[in-house]
Parts: structure tokens; sequence; C-alpha cells
């Protein structure tokens, strides 16, 4: 009797089965496949709570698709691993290929051991590295460039989705699913594939043709929500630019799309920028030592409603709007002169979406020490941000309970109005005005000897 041909297709960052080309390519040229998922002991110890408590129930909507087949097991993925391949005579591994460094270097430890892997697609529309400059073939440093450059390469339709996928009944050992609980007091979205494609549907519908105008309003849901999908891989980039046109509203959408890629290239090609400097000669400057403004920082009691909505909406919901991550970025290091990596280790903490080349990245962006044409001297106004991106204060108010009973014109400057600290919302920890000057004032201990331009107005 003939043996079934079997492939493992090892997920990781592509918790899915639609548009998935790794497992597309692993059922070609087998009869069976063995879906597995490997839990990484160090990546559990780094993760945030929040994190893995989506991450265990996006593996249970994967194991549905799979009509719960998915093979699951803590440990060493070479030893798990040589014992699927033993087990069910495995011909190929499938993967989809990793960039960053973590799943760069297992990967390349796993191959060292005599596994070879099978790499079709990536979690990217564009792998990184494949976008170059075609004058020397070098990598782009900046974003708009790279975005042009990004469009013209292209990518391939989206994968179809398999309609039926053959795989055995694992074996009890391999259905050792993690029981990460979600922290008391926490509500994070719906996790898995079928959530994300009906909040993109939902988005496509209502929301992605005014995206433009929309997505910097922290108030309302304006913006899609794929952040977490893509960063489990529970949607691919592709499909979400499959069908988008020229419009304005829908190019904003794609620009986005292109920045998570082009942060991935970065990170790619200066594979240390998650923890260091992009920009070196920022390590020299004076930065005060973490101490209770800090703390105030985490906790969202800085003083600034438009500062402490945002903190406190990400630990709540492990979520951040993008327009309050620039903002309270801006806000640590410029305000209370604090290192970025400081907040990008506690977004890190907290963040389901949490990414290591867009978070690391996105932090440096703002911080004036990354890839950005107007670095430094961009500060972000917290007061003038929270009035221009949150007009009638509901986002404050959805957060700081202490601000609900202020109106519009009185929400965002709480220490101009009688009633401001009425309801305990803490005194301002800095006056943002002259620690804006102060900020401008490190720059210009370090700056080249090279004339840059004059410092522009608060953002």
């Amino acid at each position: 009797m003939k043996t079934a041909r079997r492939n493992i297709v090892w997920f990781r960052r592509d918790l899915r089965i639609g548009d998935h080309p790794a497992l597309c390519a692993a059922m070609e040229n087998s009869d069976e496949i063995i879906p597995v998922f490997i839990l990484n002991k160090t990546q559990i110890a780094e993760a945030g709570s929040k994190l893995l408590a989506y991450m265990g129930q996006s593996l249970r909507a994967l194991d549905q698709s799979l009509g719960n087949k998915l093979h699951i097991i803590e440990g060493d993925a070479v030893e798990i691993l040589k014992d699927l391949i033993a087990l069910y005579e495995v011909e190929e591994v499938h993967i989809s290929a990793e960039y960053e460094r973590f799943g760069a270097e297992r990967d390349a430890r796993v191959e060292a051991a005599g596994i070879p892997l099978v790499r079709t697609g990536s979690p990217y529309a564009v792998a990184p590295g494949r976008v170059v400059k075609p004058s020397d073939a070098t990598p782009y440093k900046v974003y708009t460039p790279f975005y042009r450059a990004w469009r013209t390469h292209g990518w391939r339709a989206p994968a179809p989705t398999p309609k039926t996928i053959n795989a055995p009944t694992p074996p009890d050992k391999y259905r050792a699913f993690p029981e990460f609980q979600m922290p008391e007091g926490v509500e994070i979205i719906a996790a898995g594939e079928a959530a994300a494609l009906a909040r993109f549907k939902s988005f496509t519908k209502s929301g992605l043709d005014g995206y433009d105008e929309n997505r910097n309003l922290a108030g309302i849901d304006g913006t899609s929500k794929m952040s977490t999908y893509l960063k489990f891989g529970e949607i691919h980039p592709r499909t979400l630019l499959a069908n988008l046109s020229e419009s304005k509203a829908h190019d904003t959408f794609r620009k986005e799309i292109a920045w998570r890629e082009f942060y991935a290239d970065v990170l790619f090609n200066n594979p240390n920028t998650d923890t260091e400097y992009y920009a070196p000669r920022f390590k020299q400057m004076r930065y005060d030592p973490p101490a209770d403004q800090f703390e105030a920082w985490c906790q969202g009691r800085t003083g600034y409603p438009f500062v402490d909505a945002a903190m406190r909406q990400l630990v709540i919901e492990g979520w951040m709007h993008n327009r309050t991550r620039m903002v309270v970025a801006s806000f640590l290091v410029k305000d209370l002169h604090l290192e970025w990596q400081l907040g990008e280790r506690f977004f890190a903490q907290h963040l389901v979406d949490y990414d290591v080349a867009s978070n690391a990245h996105g932090w440096q962006w703002t911080a004036g020490t990354g890839t950005d044409a107007s670095p430094y001297y961009r500060v972000f106004n917290p007061i003038e941000q929270g009035k221009r991106f949150d007009e009638n204060g509901d986002y404050i108010r959805k957060y700081v309970s202490e601000l609900a009973h202020l109106s519009a014109s009185e929400i965002h400057q709480p220490w101009l109005f009688l009633g401001g600290y009425s309801e305990g919302y803490p005194e301002r920890i800095v006056d943002h005005a002259v620690e804006r000057i102060e900020s401008l004032e490190r720059l210009r201990e370090i700056k080249e000897d090279k004339p840059e331009q004059p410092p522009r107005r608060s953002s």
C-alpha cells in the first residue's frame, strides 16, 4: 500500500488559511499536510500578557479553520520538527520566510540542524530587501522614494484559499494549547482570520472612502484596526491592497501599509536598530534617568489630557490610535527628555499589535532619531494636538473619567478652569513650552558643524 505523501506547514506569523502561499505550496505536492505551531519559551517570557492572551485566541481560531488538526506544543523547534518528520514520514517543511532577527536566526538554526525549509511568501506584500535604488542597488533611507519604488515593484495577487485541507488527527501531546489569561479589565478586538476579514469588510464599506480625513481623529472609529491582524498574519497585506483604487483616501490607506513594509526593510538592512539609534549621534544627547515622571507617563497621569487618554487606552485595549502614538512618544522624548527605548519597551509589553520593526522605527521617527527628513525639530504640542484631533473631547472623556464633566472648550486645558481638578485629575508634571526649548537646546549641544534648519514651531 502506497504511503501518503505528507508535508509540514509550520505556522508562525501567518495564522490563517486564506492568501497563504506557503500552505498552498505544501498542498500542491502532498496528500496530507501537518499543520504545526511551536511555542517558544524565550518569546513567551518576553511577550506582554495581552499579546499572549490574544495569540492563544488566534491559535484556537486557526485550529478551527483546520478542522481541529493543528499540532501545537512548546519546546525546541529542531527537536519538535525532527520528531514530527519521523512520526509522519514528512517530505518537506514549508514556511513563510522571516526577515526580523529572531525569526531569521531561528530558521537558520533549524536548517543548520539538517532540516531543509521551503520558503514561499512572507508577511509582506514585498519582502524586505527587494526594493532598492535603481542607481546603485542600495536600500532606501527615506519613506517617500521607497513608497514610489515599492509601488513600481508591485506585488502578486492574493493566493487562493484551499477548499479542503487534509490533515491527520494529532496525538494528544501535540494538542498543548496555551492557557494565557487576559488581564482583568482589558478589552481587545476579536482574534482570528474570520474576525480580520469581517473587520476589513466593515471598514471597506464604511471607513475606507473617508480614511484620509478620518484616520487622525482619535474620538471616532476611523482607522482599519488591521495592525493586530497583520501582526499575527490573520490577514495578509496583499488582501488589503487587492482592490484599492487611486483615490486619495485609498492611496492614504495604501501608504499606511507601505510604512509597515518600509520599517521592515529598514530593520532588515539595519538589524540592530530595534534597540540602537538609527542616527548614532543621538546616543550622545543628554537624557534624564527614568523616575517619577516616567511612571506618570506610563500610568496616564501626566496632567495633559490627550496624552493621558492615549496611555490609558493602551493599557485597557492593548492598542493605541496612531495619531496619539506619535503624541505620547514625542512627550516622552521631547518633554520628559527620556530615551525612546523606554517607551518602546512599555509599548512592547502592552500592544497586542506589537511588531518589532514598526514599533522601534515608529518610536525613532517621532523621537527624531530615525528615518525622517525633518527629524528632531518636530515637537508635538500635546494641547494643540488634542484640540485638533479630538476637538469635542470625546476621546479624552472615554478614557479620563476625571475630566468627563468638562466641556469641549475646557477639557484640553483643565488647569485654566475652576472645576478642572475637582474630580482628582493630576496637575501637569512639566510645562510643555519650557521643555520644548530645553529639548532643542539639548539638540544644539550635539548637532554637527554643518548648518541645520532653524527650529520649527511646535506641531
